[in-house]
């Protein structure tokens, strides 16, 4: 039986918990091998400028179902 994978689902910033968002944006920012410039910046400054990129439609989160992961993405102009 062949399968095809479930594609990404997007998923509204309305329907996360502000500690759920929060928890997933600061997960996000912290990954080894986020390069942000030459400027080291903290990370309460990575998550307030994720969490305007998200506000502005400029990111958006997807959840895989194939892995049980959410990302956050670059929305695609």
């Amino acid at each position: 039986m062949d399968e095809t994978p479930s594609p990404p689902i997007e998923v509204p910033l309305s329907t996360l918990s502000p500690a759920a968002l929060r928890g997933l944006v600061e997960e996000f920012a912290s990954r080894d091998g986020t390069d942000y410039g030459r400027v080291e910046r903290s990370l309460e400054e990575k998550v307030r400028d994720i969490m305007r990129q998200l506000e502005r439609g400029e990111a958006k989160i997807f959840f895989d179902p194939e892995s049980r992961a959410a990302n956050i993405v670059l929305a695609r102009g």
